[in-house]
């Protein structure tokens, strides 16, 4: 790979991948919509060209994908334009690639893999979304399957990291470097997944430079599961933060979100925070090498670090 398209360039996975090929002497297209985010994140740095464009207009896609080797779909859409702009978006990214004879790379989640049972889910766990958000992940990921273009299925956890926002742990993180009261969403309890974007990124460019992983499914797990309680243990130890933490549970978001669209969209989401999936990296580690796994203090803490000299300058 010589160069790549990154769609999403200003999201947390995003900024991640460019960062990542960026290190691995990869030159980037990085597109999203937003001109004044992309160069606030990448206007001083070599190899990487700028591209504000919307990825629905498949011209504006056509125009940045010029010439590039795979494009990663990094995108992330409001909940509540999902029904409108996920399949319309991949089918238009598969045009552009088949006319570049390009390859797609999707940052994927874990919404398609539906209630589990088990704990541990690897690749071959049958998928039966049950909600709306899980169906479309999956109609996605079977658009891609049965297309003609080369693409890469990566299933991650909920994020965390540099400009991570919009996350669950960012929600949490915001207040606490504000030094304000935080919630935090769902059982501080239950152990769950959060993955360190930047070992999310390393593992996918990874993924993304062998000829022999594509056209297939692969986790890419977090450090390992952890409780709420144990991540707030972290961050006051980090941060000196002596304020409650409220837990936010499903019925108090079914309250936000009678006034909220957002909040309404993440109820049924919700179920994660009780019955997480719990992904298996065997697959990764078996055919690939070690997956990247950032101790929790060290990714909050760079995560803070970051967070706090964006609202410094």
């Amino acid at each position: 790979m010589k160069k790549a398209l990154v769609v999403g360039a200003s999201g947390g996975m995003g900024y991640a991948l460019v960062h990542e090929l960026l290190s691995r002497g990869i030159e980037v297209v990085a597109f999203s919509r937003g001109k004044e985010k992309l160069e606030s994140l990448y206007k001083n740095l070599s190899n990487v060209t700028i591209f504000p464009g919307d990825a629905l207009k498949q011209s504006e896609l056509t125009r940045a994908a010029n010439g590039v080797d795979v494009m990663f779909h990094s995108v992330s859409f409001p909940y509540s334009d999902w029904d409108e702009t996920h399949l319309p978006c991949i089918d238009i990214m598969l045009d552009v690639a088949r006319a570049q004879k390009a390859k797609v790379a999707l940052v994927d989640n874990v919404y398609a893999y539906g209630r589990q049972s088990k704990e541990m889910v690897t690749e071959q766990t049958k998928k039966e979304p049950h909600t709306k958000k899980g169906k479309i992940r999956l109609e996605m990921e079977n658009r891609l399957k049965k297309s003609d273009v080369p693409t890469l299925i990566v299933h991650m956890p909920d994020l965390y990291g540099p400009n991570c926002g919009n996350t669950i742990l960012h929600e949490t993180l915001k207040n606490v470097v504000k030094n304000n009261k935080a919630n935090f969403v769902g059982s501080t309890t239950v152990g769950r997944e959060y993955l360190y974007n930047l070992d999310g990124a390393k593992a996918m460019v990874e993924l993304s430079l062998r000829e022999e992983t594509y056209d297939q499914n692969w986790n890419v797990p977090s450090t390992h599961p952890i409780t709420g309680e144990e991540l707030m243990t972290i961050i006051r130890d980090i941060t000196g933060y002596k304020k409650a933490v409220r837990a936010v549970s499903t019925n108090m978001i079914r309250i936000i979100g009678i006034f909220s669209p957002f909040m309404r969209e993440m109820v049924e989401m919700m179920y994660l925070t009780e019955q997480p999936v719990i992904l298996s990296g065997e697959k990764y580690e078996k055919e690939i090498n070690a997956l990247p796994r950032t101790p929790y203090r060290e990714g909050i803490e760079a995560t803070i670090n970051w967070m706090r000299e964006k609202e410094t300058n």
